[in-house]
């Protein structure tokens, strides 16, 4: 067992730092410069002596190597570098900016999991034909809206032809029901669409046969025996779908207004912030890696038949 946590560790290790690099090494080449951006304005006036000597507090006239060896040893100890434009540290923009984002995916992956689940139940326990085929073409109507879309449709329709929801003015609970939905209802799709491929494949094993056979109902079937063998695949994608929630927020914060990972990025790309934009990216595959992580060890807990193999290599 250990050996396979450290080997999963290790996997992990080295998808980021090849993150990292890649994305050192495409910023470093992005046209645009944020110190002649910022500096180079006819108003300030500054000579091209000033303009290097600010480059050089920077460390903006280092050779790519050296950038590069400053920059991972500072992101090892918890220096993101200065933000050029807001003329705060990258990790003071983080703090401020990071928990909104965090908490909006966090809420629109649980309103997704819900959503998922009771599709899945209905399609499922309902006698109906047509209803079980309306409620199993959902998931492919769900994961083809673009988000942004989305957004700009359910503001139309419960803030400005329902009334239920406001977006002006908003309480604190009330200004983060629709981008939760507006995230939720994508990421629910692939995961109701394998769930439920996954629940029919199960009901036609022979155990599940037995079950019935002695008098077991329907849904104390699916909820014994046919739940645990099927949630184990969409265990995977569940994980990778929480990663791309983060990249999904930063859209949705911006249909929305929110404060959050959204505003921060938009503002470092105009800008050309790259010590924002780096810390942004290695955040959110730090995100993506350690949720991955969690459900590859979660993996043998739940599948006894894996947690064997891995307990015998």
């Amino acid at each position: 067992m250990t050996r396979y946590l450290l080997g999963r560790v290790g996997q992990a290790l080295v998808v980021l730092a090849i993150t990292f690099t890649a994305a050192f090494l495409l910023l470093q080449v992005l046209p645009g410069d944020a110190i002649m951006i910022k500096f180079m304005s006819p108003e300030m006036a500054l000579t091209p002596a000033q303009i290097a000597e600010i480059r050089a507090s920077y460390g903006a006239d280092l050779p790519l190597w050296q950038r590069y060896l400053t920059t991972v040893g500072n992101f090892l100890t918890g220096n993101f570098g200065y933000s050029i434009q807001a003329g705060v540290p990258v990790s003071q923009q983080l703090a401020t900016n990071l928990p909104p984002t965090l908490l909006l995916a966090s809420l629109a992956f649980v309103a997704a999991v819900v959503l998922t689940i009771v599709l899945a139940a209905l399609s499922n326990l309902t006698g109906m034909g047509w209803l079980r085929a309306g409620l199993q073409s959902l998931p492919s109507l769900f994961i083809s809206v673009p988000v942004f879309w989305l957004g700009i449709m359910l503001i139309q329709v419960f803030s400005f032809q329902l009334g239920l929801v406001s977006v002006i003015s908003p309480g604190p609970v009330e200004k983060l029901i629709l981008p939760v939905a507006t995230l939720a209802i994508p990421i629910s799709a692939p995961l109701a669409q394998i769930l439920m491929r996954n629940i029919d494949e199960v009901l036609t094993q022979p155990f599940v046969a037995v079950a019935r056979s002695k008098g077991a109902s329907r849904s104390w079937v699916l909820w014994k025996h046919v739940a645990r063998n099927a949630v184990l695949p969409t265990l995977t994608i569940a994980g990778v779908l929480f990663g791309e929630l983060l990249a999904g927020a930063v859209v949705t914060e911006a249909v929305y207004g929110l404060s959050g990972l959204g505003g921060l990025t938009y503002q470092a790309v105009g800008n050309h912030d790259t010590a924002v934009l780096q810390a942004i990216v290695v955040i959110s595959a730090v995100a993506f890696v350690t949720i991955n992580l969690i459900v590859d060890l979660l993996y043998p807990v739940l599948d006894p038949r894996l947690g064997r193999k891995v307990a015998a290599t």
